[in-house]
């Protein structure tokens, strides 16, 4: 879908590339890739190279305390953030649980909590911890893929809409996109779901807290959503799960 959108604006798109080298080339730059042993140059002004996250805890005296990594490198911990070294904690990209910002964020309470012998919940599953890239479209997900369920043995059912049953997404023009939610159908339970579309790194929020109340799709789908906003296309899809959604 995302690349489907992309397209439209004329961005091109060379998936499972590798990139043997750039050059400059008349004040541009050329890109020599190749792609199922077929090679191919792409010219352009600039290069975003991402090269992704990885742990810098070499050489920084980890090893003089005994301070356990696994073989990426990245602290062990456990649920509090605690190291295998009393007194030592790690929270963030360096335990390489989910390398996001708010999952840090959680991570730095639970372990500032346990640091101050206050109650807390620890963090064993990251599995419901929300996913968002902001691009344009947006796009996050939570929880299990339907894949990812299939492979658990989960018997899986599904809803899925097109952005465009919210009004709201016409009227600003943005009607791209789809909302998906997963459930497992002997319970009804929700499992997962992705959106693409506009605002949906806001409206995943409803379904994390669905997951973490262990709602079902039945709960999505009665609660009234105010219209016309974005979150209609996240009812429809719970709605569509058991065939009842009115817009699609």
């Amino acid at each position: 879908e995302l690349e489907r959108q992309f397209s439209q604006q004329g961005i091109e798109f060379a998936t499972s590339a590798d990139v043997s080298g750039v050059e400059k080339r008349d004040g541009r730059l050329a890109v020599q890739y190749e792609v199922s042993g077929k090679k191919q140059e792409f010219i352009c002004d600039k290069v975003l190279l991402g090269v992704g996250v990885q742990p810098n805890t070499d050489q920084i005296g980890l090893e003089n305390v005994g301070i356990n990594k696994n073989e990426a490198g990245y602290i062990e911990v456990d649920g509090n953030m605690r190291t295998n070294v009393s007194g030592v904690y790690a929270v963030g990209d360096v335990n390489g649980k989910l390398q996001l910002a708010h999952v840090a964020f959680d991570q730095g309470v639970v372990a500032a909590e346990t640091i101050a012998g206050h109650e807390t919940t620890p963090i064993d599953n990251y599995t419901n911890m929300p996913r968002c890239t902001y691009c344009q479209p947006q796009i996050a997900s939570i929880g299990l893929t339907e894949a990812q369920a299939k492979e658990q043995g989960i018997n899986v059912k599904i809803g899925k809409v097109p952005f465009q049953v919210a009004g709201k997404s016409v009227a600003i023009g943005e009607p791209y996109g789809f909302a998906k939610v997963i459930t497992d159908d002997d319970s009804g339970e929700v499992i997962g779901a992705h959106i693409i579309g506009p605002e949906a790194t806001e409206l995943i929020a409803e379904i994390g807290m669905l997951q973490l109340l262990e709602g079902t799709n039945l709960e999505l789908h009665k609660m009234t959503h105010a219209h016309p906003t974005l979150s209609e296309a996240v009812k429809e899809a719970g709605a569509a799960v058991s065939n009842e959604a009115i817009h699609f």
